[in-house]
Formats: C-alpha cells, sequence, structure tokens
C-alpha cells in the first residue's frame, strides 16, 4: 500500500465527515443565531434556552437527513470493500 492510495482514502473519509455533519452543524448555527438575536432584544439570558432548541434541531435535521447521511456512509464504505485489494496488495 503506497502514499497515495492512503492519502485518497483519507481524503475521501474526511471529505464524507463533512459532508454528512454540515447541514446538522449548519442546523445548529442558525439556530442558535435565531436563539441569540432572541435573547438579546428581550434580555433573556437563561442558558438551557440556547442549548434545548439547538439539540431539538439538530434532532429533527438526523431525522430528516438519516436516509441521505446513510447513502453517503454506504458509498464510502462500498468504495473501500471494491478497492480493498488494491489497500493489501497495491
Amino acid at each position: 500500500m503506497n502514499q497515495d492510495l492512503i492519502v485518497d482514502l483519507a481524503r475521501e473519509a474526511v471529505l464524507t465527515i463533512i459532508t454528512v455533519s454540515g447541514p446538522l452543524l449548519l442546523i445548529a448555527l442558525v439556530i442558535g443565531l435565531l436563539v441569540s438575536i432572541f435573547q438579546t432584544v428581550t434580555s433573556i439570558q437563561e442558558q438551557t434556552l440556547a442549548f434545548v432548541p439547538k439539540i431539538i434541531g439538530v434532532f429533527i435535521g438526523l431525522i430528516v437527513l438519516a436516509p441521505w447521511i446513510m447513502n453517503q456512509m454506504v458509498d464510502l464504505v462500498n468504495k473501500i470493500y471494491t478497492n480493498f485489494s488494491l489497500y493489501i496488495f497495491g
């Protein structure tokens, strides 16, 4: 197994992680921004007010995006298994 295969495999894994986690992180970011604006406008400084909506939003996003996330992960695993002989004998 040469360095190019290792680098390509690591790059593909990192890109898949970023692609899969990106939408959920974006949901948490948008909800956090909206809650922060709401807290600033109303002068409410409750810590759980910022945490609970983000958790609920990420869970809902996970439920909605679960099929797509699973397809991305299965594609990566299939690509790894398809090229497995290259990784061993390459």
